[in-house]
């Protein structure tokens, strides 16, 4: 009699949403039951921490977990808090390193123009650094991505950035990650850039890297097709396609 698998969860960016994994969706095994997590929404959870116990305790069972950007910073932590349960890990265009001054400045910086309503005069120059140049003149990728960003709001915008300013060294960790990975990150991307995953895949023992060509900081949105087909063949250790 076989085992049922582990459930895939696919965990969004900062301020994101089911919406940046709809291009990918449709390429994973439905065996793995692929869910877009929720749990980063909660308004109750203040850190990654948090984030990542309340993950665990929504989703019972063996878990692979797929997080872009901050969604891979959850899934790292949630991967040291419970190690037994998380059967294999895909960190998508995220870093492993703790926040630096600069980006904490930037951040803080943010928070207070949210703090003042004015959230379009951040997220919208963000487009130029999010997406690789030849996508960010697609009006019809850019507005979805203005679109779920804006949709989450002011209060969610300030608390997982602050989450993401706090969040722990990943590196610390890493080496003793013994579950089956899969690093991808956009050549282009200039949010976390290819060096961060490099330094990721150099950490876990065995894992198995990929840089995007053409591709930015929202790989799931730019190369939906290229990001499905890596994961599908990836998974596919615990389904058939």
């Amino acid at each position: 009699m076989s085992l049922l698998p582990p459930q895939l969860l696919l965990l969004p960016g900062l301020a994101a949403d089911e919406r940046m994994w709809r291009g990918v969706l449709p390429q994973l095994p439905a065996a793995l039951r692929p869910t877009v997590a929720t749990a980063h929404q909660d308004a109750s959870l203040q850190s990654l921490k948090e984030i990542a116990a309340q993950l665990l305790a929504r989703h019972a069972g063996p878990l692979v977990l797929a997080g872009a950007s901050m969604g891979g910073m959850l899934a790292m932590e949630a991967a040291r808090q419970a190690p037994e349960r998380v059967a294999g890990l895909a960190l998508l265009g995220t870093t492993a390193r703790p926040e630096t001054p600069e980006m904490r400045a930037l951040r803080e910086a943010a928070i207070d123009l949210f703090e003042q309503g004015r959230l379009r005069e951040v997220i919208e120059p963000n487009v130029a650094f999010a997406f690789h140049p030849d996508n960010a003149a697609q009006p019809a990728l850019v507005q979805t991505y203005l679109d779920f960003v804006l949709d989450a709001g002011a209060a969610q915008l300030i608390r997982q950035n602050r989450a993401v300013i706090h969040r722990p060294d990943a590196r610390l960790h890493l080496p003793r990650v013994a579950c089956r990975t899969l690093v991808l990150c956009g050549e282009a991307d200039q949010l976390t850039p290819p060096d961060c995953a490099q330094e990721i895949a150099a950490l876990v023992p065995g894992a198995e890297l990929h840089l995007l060509p053409g591709c930015g900081h929202m790989l799931t949105m730019e190369r939906p097709e290229a990001v499905g087909g890596l994961l599908a063949q990836w998974l596919g250790h615990w389904a058939e396609i």
